[in-house]
């Protein structure tokens, strides 16, 4: 699908639309008590509030939702902040790239954007952390890698926090976590990842709920990995996925999702 970005929205769209209308049996109460809802990138709307900042995020903690996922990238002196764009443009309208910033710069133009040493003092060990690693030029390895380390020396890994990425190759910059701390994130080269899971260890892989279906689902569970989907948006495609006992449901609606466990729990 990487050659039909254009059309990938409207037919995961059709896809949500498609589950959302079709009946699913009531989920067991062991698959309510293992079921673990992530919020992609906090619960915002990009108007009122802004993805990936602390507005977006503290909801999360006072509804008691499993985790939040957020993304980090480096800004010019190598400080790493939660961002999902490599610039400004589509979220604060700057034509500002975040490799030509430096931290004092960058907080004079976007307070809002938080570091990533201020996010885990925020929420470290009060809600689980899905650190997704972006696909961009690290020009110091080795020292991003200590402050990395040094950030989450304070937490456990895979009890506070995972890192995640779509690219395998940048789990070498947290070698300092055990393999099954790491999740692939899948888009349509769903073997791919799974079969690189599998092979090195890794905690399991995430991806679009339709593609990651029954078959890669038991490859996983045979090896003691975990499998996570996203984006569920409604309560039958809840339902479906804690009937396939999905144990990781990644979402933009994350409060409703987890307003529908409480009710059933």
């Amino acid at each position: 699908m990487r050659g039909l970005q254009w059309a990938r929205r409207p037919m995961l769209e059709a896809v949500d639309w498609y589950y959302s209308m079709r009946p699913q049996s009531l989920p067991s109460e062991q698959s309510l008590e293992q079921c673990k809802i992530v919020s992609h990138r906090g619960e915002h709307d990009n108007r009122g509030v802004l993805e990936n900042t602390f507005k977006a995020y503290d909801p999360l903690v006072e509804h008691q939702v499993w985790g939040l996922e957020c993304d980090v990238r480096w800004t010019k002196d190598l400080v790493p902040v939660v961002l999902h764009d490599a610039d400004l443009l589509r979220l604060f309208g700057k034509r500002l790239r975040l490799s030509d910033l430096n931290a004092v710069q960058l907080r004079k133009e976007c307070p809002e954007i938080p570091f990533l040493e201020a996010l885990i003092q925020r929420y470290g060990a009060k809600i689980h952390l899905m650190v997704e690693l972006k696909d961009e030029h690290y020009p110091r390895p080795d020292y991003q890698r200590e402050v990395l380390m040094g950030l989450f020396a304070g937490l456990q890994a895979k009890r506070d926090y995972h890192f995640i990425s779509l690219q395998p190759e940048l789990f070498k910059y947290v070698d300092f976590v055990a393999s099954d701390a790491l999740l692939l994130v899948a888009e349509d080269n769903v073997a791919e990842m799974s079969r690189y899971a599998l092979e090195y260890g890794l905690g399991g892989v995430t991806g679009h709920f339709l593609l990651l279906n029954q078959i890669v689902h038991g490859l996983h569970l045979q090896q003691g990995q975990c499998l996570g989907t996203g984006f569920i948006k409604s309560k039958r495609c809840l339902f479906r996925e804690l009937n396939r006992n999905v144990e990781w449901l990644f979402s933009n609606h994350a409060l409703k999702l987890q307003k529908i466990i409480g009710q059933l729990r």
